[in-house]
């Protein structure tokens, strides 16, 4: 996916992002989280701007949320 370094990317991004990553490979929330760790950020949380890692952890905080 290609991602414009000039934006920052919003929590409803991600929270698509991550329930497309849980669906396509059965996974839970936790290894979705790592699984986009490694491949979308490089395992480098500032690839796009804190902005942007803080809205992943958003999303996830969000997600965990609706499970509950």
């Amino acid at each position: 996916m290609t991602v414009n370094h000039g934006g920052n990317l919003k929590p409803d991004y991600f929270r698509s992002y991550l329930s497309l990553v849980m669906n396509s490979r059965s996974c839970t929330l936790k290894q979705a989280e790592t699984y986009m760790l490694k491949t979308f950020f490089k395992n480098n949380r500032n690839q796009y701007g804190s902005s942007t890692y803080e809205s992943f952890m958003a999303a996830i905080d969000g997600l965990k949320e609706n499970k509950n």
